[in-house]
């Protein structure tokens, strides 16, 4: 009853001709807020559109729609560290709300042109090291985001490597020194120490562009016995179906850090779910365009990770994978 009588009352005021200032406010539209992506991805990278699908479904899920109250504004480097730097201040120059800068060369783009705007990043290992942030707790200044995945796996992955394959007498780390967080330096001392442990010959292997992923694979094929690890940079995220191809034509077993590498064709995954990872950052960018300083909230450590075994690269490859992997894998590919 009180509810219709209310109607009635608005109703017949807005007849009279009777409205108060507040009203008059509440009726101008929503501002659009124009958002930023700085990313590796490539315009039709499949792995690249389900991120950005997962982004758009995290912040529709917050109130925030494409074409409604957010305008999304993408600059897609496909991989090439020299379009970063064009890219980064051409978003700038457009004054967005916010920036989310995915992978480390994109937030090291970003914050040589700006550190007033705020910043969401995702898929960047470490933040610390690679100064954008002061602390995990506390980031200071305009920048926060989520970690992918840590220092510490780059022994993790030499343990499942040979687990997988215990006949294993060298291991190659395999990165870009030019898009690898710490220059590829990182996942250097768990990987060395791990495989040294192990009984195992670590070999750091930087490559530089396409060709030296084919001479590289081949190199190690030759001397027999030995495996590759691909770090989580933009540039082996970029060129992942030629790595996991190159590891097939030379019988390289090969652990990767993320399931799309797995379903793709590679043998194993440990790692985070950088699809999942993006829609969780929509949080962050909901508190920061209702008022939350990026500074004051703490950069996310990953919590889960899946293990993926690819059953019929195994096969081809002439691997009988353990009983022991199977039972704790998260996902098998038959």
């Amino acid at each position: 009853m009180r509810r219709r009588t209310f109607v009635r009352g608005v109703g017949c005021a807005a007849l009279a001709g009777v409205v108060s200032p507040g009203s008059l406010r509440a009726q101008q539209p929503e501002r659009i807020r124009r958002l930023g992506v700085l990313t590796w991805w490539g315009e039709y990278d499949s792995e690249g559109q389900s991120q950005a699908i997962a982004l758009s479904q995290g912040l529709a899920k917050l109130g925030w729609t494409s074409g409604g109250n957010i305008r999304i504004i993408y600059r897609r480097a496909s991989g090439e560290a020299d379009r970063m730097a064009r890219f980064a201040k051409e978003l700038i120059d457009q004054q967005p709300d916010l920036i989310i800068g995915v992978a480390t060369p994109a937030v090291t783009a970003l914050l040589r042109q700006t550190r007033t705007i705020p910043i969401v990043f995702t898929e960047v290992s470490d933040p610390v090291g690679s100064g954008f942030v002061e602390t995990l707790a506390r980031p200071g200044d305009n920048v926060t985001g989520f970690v992918d995945i840590e220092a510490s796996f780059g022994g993790k992955w030499v343990e499942l490597l040979r687990e997988m394959v215990p006949s294993l007498r060298r291991i190659a780390l395999m990165f870009n020194p030019r898009t690898a967080p710490r220059g590829g330096t990182y996942y250097l001392g768990p990987f060395e120490a791990a495989a040294r442990a192990l009984a195992i010959e670590p070999v750091a292997t930087p490559v530089h562009d396409p060709s030296e992923i084919a001479s590289a694979m081949a190199r190690l094929a030759r001397e027999g016995d030995a495996g590759v690890i691909p770090t989580p940079d933009s540039f082996v995220l970029t060129f992942r179906d030629l790595i996991i191809a190159q590891a097939e034509r030379n019988r390289l077993p090969s652990i990767y850090p993320y399931r799309f590498f797995a379903t793709g064709g590679g043998l194993m995954s440990y790692g985070v779910d950088l699809v999942d990872q993006n829609r969780r950052a929509a949080s962050y960018i909901d508190r920061i365009l209702k008022g939350d300083k990026p500074g004051n909230l703490p950069v996310q450590l990953p919590t889960e990770f899946d293990l993926v075994i690819n059953l019929k690269t195994a096969n081809a490859l002439g691997i009988k994978v353990p009983t022991t992997l199977l039972a704790n894998a998260d996902a098998v590919i038959e």
